[in-house]
């Protein structure tokens, strides 16, 4: 797909069409290694057609969304291109979702089969009557190795489902075995190819629909703003496959470039530094909260960091205090590489611009990426502001999404044709650009908290305890974390007839684990006699941001939870 403007030639193809591709190119090549079990290109490639067989076989095919709600294992990256190939949707859900949310992406999605863990089933089943989904796959984390490495993994429900929807995913896979050549719909660059979720304009949980153009463009400009992705060489996917940050650039571009991909399930500070022992991997991508860990685990002193030639971070703002202790942490170790920040949201799968690989402004997020357009503008408006000003960061170039699923309104607010002829994705966040074209962001429009990488709306954590009998008002705010960069913290007014006691925290606690993914509770609940109000009577959470900075954040003893 080439235009005069265009300085990479994108395909007018699938994705998996691209990762097939590779596997002709690479077919003795490292695909992927999970748990030290490897398997080359050339399986990869047979592992994805022989899933898009039984895919045909369910009745699934183009324009039917599947749900996957997996972390980093084989059976997800393999289900991911195989729903691809047969010319479906894939639906991307995290697993810790409530069961609630799951409900609602599974309806607002239409997806007509979903796959999960075992260990997620009872949120699925208890939902499954209120949806359409008529095929529901269980997997083990352990399907995806072989021999005496899965022999290793005790295993949980097997055979006998109650349910005619449930099947295993070694069942479902078999259902295809007889069929002949795998089914091929070729997709074209402009067809839907995954829905992930954010909040949009609103902050209310929109599916973003993104195209074959879209992750394959971002894969070819990764590799060219990048200078750096060499075939053969590892890349440590930390960084889940349900967020658009790991499933674009440590997934999809890793695949369209014949690199090693090294899926890790579930990241833990305690496993990190043995990762990059035994693997010694050549690419690391990561939020700030990852960077963090990589300072502060164990066993670190000795790490041989000298094959690194790609450091990469987003997800949220890299302060220039961070980059200067991990850029000297990699340098004792043998790096010759600085860590490079990048910046970027879901609506455009995710980086859309990268600090160059031996040139750093403090304080910049980079330079756009090739055939990716940036401009600064008034916010609310087209109106373009001149270098240096201030104003919204709008974006426009091939990864930019089709737009928000079902919502046309929500769609029309952040996808905007301006005077030039140009559709720009307005991002809702401020920054300005300098003379050179480096991008510098300074702070969001919406009323966003980043934690850990993660984008958490206020006003749906709100909502949610609104809905609870024991809270007449509430305000949800993010609390300076050293660790996750933000966490959630909730005021509470309690409703007449309850005390501000434990039992009622905990009732609520309780009450949000129901309703909210796990990464979105409130890590703490303050009750307030009142909450602070703005001269026109709304809720000034302004005010008690200000309150909790003014306490020093939080403490490390108070860190609970895991990345």
């Amino acid at each position: 797909m080439k235009d005069e403007r265009r300085t990479l030639d994108y395909p007018d193809c699938s994705m998996s069409e691209l990762v097939l591709e590779t596997a002709e190119r690479y077919p003795d090549a490292e695909a992927y290694d999970f748990s030290g079990v490897k398997t080359t290109y050339r399986v990869f490639a047979e592992q994805i057609r022989q899933c898009a067989r039984a895919l045909t076989s369910a009745g699934i095919g183009s324009g039917d969304r599947v749900t996957l709600c997996l972390p980093n294992c084989p059976q997800a990256v393999i289900l991911f291109y195989a729903v691809n190939l047969v010319g479906a949707v894939a639906n991307m859900v995290h697993p810790l979702s409530a069961q609630e949310e799951i409900a609602l992406y599974l309806n607002a999605s239409g997806s007509v089969a979903a796959v999960t863990l075992d260990r997620f089933y009872p949120k699925f089943a208890a939902v499954l009557d209120r949806t359409g989904v008529s095929t529901m796959i269980l997997t083990d984390i352990d399907d995806g190795l072989r021999g005496i490495k899965r022999a290793a993994y005790k295993l949980a429900h097997r055979r006998g489902f109650a349910d005619p929807r449930v099947t295993h995913y070694r069942d479902f896979i078999r259902g295809g075995a007889g069929r002949g050549a795998a089914p091929y719909a070729p997709g074209r660059g402009d067809d839907v190819a995954a829905i992930l979720y954010s909040g949009g304009t609103s902050g209310a949980p929109k599916g973003i629909l993104l195209t074959n153009l879209n992750f394959n463009a971002l894969a070819m400009q990764t590799a060219a703003a990048g200078a750096c992705i060499v075939p053969g060489h590892v890349m440590l996917a930390i960084l889940p496959i349900f967020h658009g940050f790991g499933l674009g650039v440590c997934i999809h571009t890793a695949f369209v470039s014949g690199v090693a991909v090294i899926l890790v399930p579930q990241f833990s500070m305690r496993s990190y530094a043995g990762l990059l022992r035994r693997y010694k991997p050549h690419y690391i991508a990561g939020v700030p909260t990852l960077y963090e860990a990589l300072l502060r685990m164990p066993g670190a002193d000795e790490l041989d960091m000298s094959r690194l030639e790609g450091v990469f971070s987003g997800g949220d703002s890299l302060s220039p205090e961070l980059k200067r202790r991990v850029d000297a942490f990699l340098r004792e170790r043998g790096a010759s590489v600085q860590i490079r920040e990048g910046y970027g949201l879901t609506e455009c799968v995710t980086a859309s611009c990268l600090t160059p690989r031996d040139v750093h402004r403090e304080g910049s997020i980079g330079v756009p990426f090739p055939d990716t357009l940036y401009k600064i503008v008034t916010p609310g408006t087209d109106e373009h502001l001149p270098f240096g000003q201030i104003g919204e960061i709008c974006i426009s170039g091939p990864t930019v999404m089709k737009g928000y699923d079902g919502d046309p309104e929500e769609t029309a607010l952040a996808l905007r044709t301006h005077g030039d002829g140009r559709v720009w994705l307005h991002t809702g966040d401020l920054g300005a650009m300098d003379a050179d074209g480096y991008v510098y962001f300074r702070q969001r429009l919406k009323r966003m908290i980043i934690s850990s990488g993660y984008s958490i709306y206020p006003s749906r954590i709100e909502d949610v305890l609104s809905r609870h009998a024991g809270v007449r008002s509430c305000c949800v705010i993010g609390v300076p974390d050293d660790f996750k960069m933000e966490r959630p913290k909730a005021f509470i007014v309690p409703n007449d007839g309850f005390e501000s006691t434990d039992a009622l925290k905990a009732d609520i606690l309780a009450y949000c684990e129901r309703n909210i993914a796990k990464y979105a509770i409130p890590y703490e609940l303050e009750f307030r006699e009142s909450l602070p109000l703005t001269l026109v009577g709304k809720t000034d959470y302004a005010a008690l941001e200000r309150e909790e900075r003014a306490r020093g954040g939080v403490k490390p003893a108070e860190r609970e939870r895991t990345i």
